[in-house]
């Protein structure tokens, strides 16, 4: 017992390691969560105040008249629309259609498959370039359209891998009895292999909702009307263009305006964009992990 004891003992050297460890982890999460504190700690803080600086831990005058200025625009309030739109609509129709795509080149009949995959692979290495990508969304007709954060993210080679590598493990003999019940392989695909997919379905939905949420790129290149920006391109123009005076001008009378700069609306506009997000991914992070670790280990 004695001996068991001095054994499970740790020795200093690997409690000093344990501390270095700690240490070093924690400032990591300093250095991650810090900027995002600064940005919502300055935005809750009197826009005018906020301009003298030394603002660090928490407000020195505390105020919501930015979050009261941001939201007096309707133009955040149809952002907000448009990108839970995209992000619905587009997650799904993703997943559906990648999925499709995934098990047919799962199954081993399929004709030129090896090829199919290889030019595949090549594409996710090169590309034609963003004027040729330009001029094929206008010959499309989806330049000013909302379908154009719908149809050119239908498809996703990375994800289809990792389809193909969960349809491969699972089990033929369900898609053979259900073939002997005369289902067809768009009825087993829905009827059998979805239901059985959810863990990777799952996975692949986190992956794609989190990149309709944040994209703001096809907004800014490929869309004109400000109806149809999502929030992220909105967020874009307030920074990159500094339209927060616009919203300051569009603030009703009852906002102390003099206190709101145009900083301050941008900070408070950057927290009203991320927060939605990042109070929903920690919660989904495991999924995120499993989906890179499906099918990499075979029993």
């Amino acid at each position: 017992m004695w001996k068991l004891f001095k054994r499970n003992r740790r020795t200093r050297s690997e409690y000093l390691f344990d501390t270095i460890n700690l240490l070093f982890m924690l400032g990591i999460c300093f250095i991650t969560l810090y900027p995002i504190w600064y940005v919502l700690v300055n935005s809750l803080n009197d826009g005018l105040d906020a301009m003298k600086g030394g603002i660090y831990w928490w407000p020195r005058e505390f105020t919501l008249e930015n979050y009261k200025a941001v939201f007096a625009n309707d133009g955040i309030v149809t952002a907000f629309g448009v990108t839970i739109a995209k992000t619905v609509i587009g997650t799904f129709t993703h997943v559906f259609f990648t999925a499709m795509v995934a098990y047919a080149l799962s199954r081993k009949e399929l004709y030129g498959r090896k090829y199919y995959m290889i030019i595949g692979i090549i594409t996710m290495f090169f590309s034609g370039g963003l004027i040729p990508y330009f001029l094929l969304i206008r010959d499309l007709g989806l330049f000013d359209n909302f379908l154009v954060y719908i149809i050119p993210t239908l498809f996703n080679f990375f994800h289809l891998i990792i389809f193909v590598s969960f349809f491969r493990e699972l089990p033929t003999s369900l898609e053979e009895a259900a073939k002997m019940d005369g289902a067809n392989d768009f009825m087993i695909f829905l009827k059998v292999v979805i239901p059985l997919s959810m863990p990777v379905i799952a996975t692949i939905a986190l992956f794609q909702g989190v990149y309709q949420w944040n994209d703001y790129f096809a907004g800014v290149i490929f869309v004109n009307n400000p109806d149809l920006h999502p929030i992220q391109t909105y967020l874009y123009k307030v920074v990159a263009e500094s339209s927060s005076n616009q919203m300051m001008m569009n603030a009703p009378g009852g906002i102390t305006t003099r206190t709101v700069t145009s900083q301050s609306i941008k900070l408070a506009t950057m927290v009203v964009t991320t927060l939605p997000i990042v109070l929903v991914y920690p919660f989904l992070q495991k999924y995120f992990v499993k989906g890179m670790l499906i099918g990499s280990i075979k029993g």
